[in-house]
């Protein structure tokens, strides 16, 4: 147990690197607080002990505000960063050595039976405000853009922006025109579809004028 509790802290300090000390990672981090209450309440989860592994999965949201179903299932090496408003479905699956950041889900999408929510594989990334729903699976060292809403599979070592999200990087080679990016740098798809819209209200008025023009020339010849 503290062979494990002293690996999330060496992850802490690889994957952030505001973190200063021991001290302080385990007194102010909230993603490490809920990953080490999700281990209590998920053993007693799997003793049939469900009343009790909820009440400590609420006690932790209330305290972290990150939301981890104590049925849920996670790997060594995961790592919270900021962590408030994170869901965390009860079907959930996550691999090894898999960060998530604030603000994400990984939930269901309706009121289905059984394995209702997302498998993360080894070594993913699910950024700021990302979506994922559905019994899906996310693929071994695949990334998830913020923002993106994904509601089908991600093949394995794939980048995936968007709403639906889609594959815009696959081993390496890019599908689309977007470039393979890291966390910081990924395609904003909220600022593209702003960038489309500028774009169809400048083709607008440069329709308008030439419309103007040619009234204008109409009306010289009367």
């Amino acid at each position: 147990m503290f062979k494990r509790m002293k690996e999330d802290i060496e992850v802490v300090f690889e994957q952030d690197p505001a973190a200063r000390n021991s001290l302080e990672v385990i007194l102010t981090y909230s993603g490490l607080h809920a990953i080490w209450a999700h281990r209590i309440a998920h053993s007693l989860f799997n003793r049939k002990l469900f009343f009790l592994a909820r009440a400590i999965s609420q006690i932790s949201r209330f305290f972290t505000g990150i939301e981890i179903h104590p049925g849920a299932k996670i790997g060594r090496r995961f790592f919270i960063d900021h962590g408030m408003g994170v869901v965390i479905g009860e079907t959930c699956e996550i691999g090894n050595n898999v960060t998530v950041f604030q603000g994400v889900t990984l939930g269901g999408t309706g009121k289905e039976k059984g394995k209702r929510h997302p498998t993360i594989l080894d070594n993913a990334l699910i950024a700021t405000g990302a979506k994922v729903l559905g019994s899906i699976t996310i693929g071994e060292n695949s990334k998830i853009g913020a923002g993106s809403v994904v509601l089908r599979d991600v093949p394995p070592n794939s980048t995936v922006v968007g709403i639906p999200g889609r594959v815009v990087v696959q081993d390496g080679i890019r599908i689309d025109k977007e470039k393979d990016l890291n966390h910081c740098d990924l395609p904003d798809p909220i600022s593209d579809r702003i960038k489309e819209l500028e774009d169809e209200i400048e083709q607008l008025r440069i329709e308008f004028r030439n419309r103007e023009g040619v009234q204008d020339n109409v009306h010289s010849h009367l």
